[in-house]
């Protein structure tokens, strides 16, 4: 069985490439690098660069190495710029996946796991977020992830598809100190860019009605994420059932505040964030329940915060180290 990645050039996709691997599956990558990198995508991976908004090179990929289903990664991830940069959100999230769809109807591919976002929820006002919490997404990228969602449902009405999606809030980490994010506005690589360049990272409201006063959110670790992908998948390959949907989520969530604690204790580097006054539109807690994705999926969180942090910050000082090589 072979499984196509699009997006597979990604933080998250070429993780999900090496747990595939891992679990004995072979998986194929296509990405237009926009925002991956041909470097995380492992030796021996077919690996085709181009848009999933290309629909002769979906065809071919999908023709070539007789795919027999597909994670889709691919798309535009940032909630914040999405904001402004609307008709661009919609054309990579919601266009590519009709592409794909179309790609896939016509080569006969019938399974799909889709990355899709807590986006989909917006902002809450329970202390736990399950599958069947309204939604009500804030965002262009927020919609964009539910029309996908709903774009898979119709298609498994119309053509018998058969689909999960994964929805996810605060990934974090590194399952291969290889791969790393690169993302300009998640809050590891953030914090971590500050310290390196001599900064202080910010904190943004401290006086939410949370334990310490600052934002608690969802944190999960990429490799086990990634597993969770491979573990839909498989299920999918299996013909076992499977839900609509699954939440990837702690239970309990992370403060801010508890998170720049672990860096200081990880990195041994003094983190004294500079506080800044609340964020509109932020709410004080966002979590997520994991329970149905631990029933099926065999979820679970395997890696503690401080391990969260000390794999990003190793892959990020191996980056470094490897783009600024020490003098022979």
């Amino acid at each position: 069985m072979t499984w196509l990645v699009t997006g597979g050039a990604g933080y998250i996709g070429a993780h999900v490439v090496r747990a595939l691997t891992a679990a004995g599956m072979s998986p194929v990558v296509i990405d237009d690098l926009s925002s991956g990198h041909a470097a995380f995508v492992p030796e021996g991976v077919p690996f085709v660069r181009a848009s999933i908004l290309d629909n002769h090179a979906v065809d071919a990929a999908l023709s070539n190495h007789a795919v027999t289903g597909v994670i889709h990664v691919a798309g535009f991830k940032y909630a914040g710029v999405s904001v402004q940069r609307p008709l661009h959100t919609y054309e990579q999230n919601v266009t590519g996946m009709i592409t794909l769809l179309e790609s896939m109807q016509r080569h006969g591919v019938g399974q799909c796991v889709f990355s899709s976002s807590a986006a989909v929820y917006g902002a809450v006002d329970v202390d736990l977020v399950v599958e069947d919490t309204p939604k009500s997404p804030t965002s262009p990228y927020g919609e964009s992830k539910l029309i996908g969602e709903w774009l898979l449902r119709d298609q498994g009405v119309a053509a018998g598809l058969r689909h999960t999606s994964l929805r996810y809030f605060n990934v974090v980490g590194s399952g291969d100190a290889a791969v790393r994010d690169t993302s300009p506005h998640n809050l590891f690589p953030l914090v971590f860019d500050a310290l390196v360049e001599g900064r202080q990272p910010r904190i943004y409201g401290t006086d939410y009605p949370t334990p310490d006063g600052t934002c608690v959110r969802d944190y999960i670790h990429v490799a086990d994420l990634a597993f969770a992908h491979v573990e839909a998948a498989r299920r999918l390959e299996a013909g076992e059932p499977i839900e609509p949907a699954y939440n990837l989520g702690s239970g309990d969530g992370v403060s801010v505040r508890q998170i720049m604690d672990a860096v200081a204790e990880v990195t041994g580097v003094s983190v004294e964030p500079e506080l800044a006054e609340r964020r509109l539109g932020d709410p004080p807690r966002i979590v997520a329940s994991g329970e149905l994705a631990a029933r099926d999926l065999g979820w679970q969180m395997r890696h503690t915060l401080a391990e969260m942090v000390e794999s990003a910050w190793r892959a990020r000082t191996q980056s470094r180290d490897a783009e600024n090589p020490s003098p022979r």
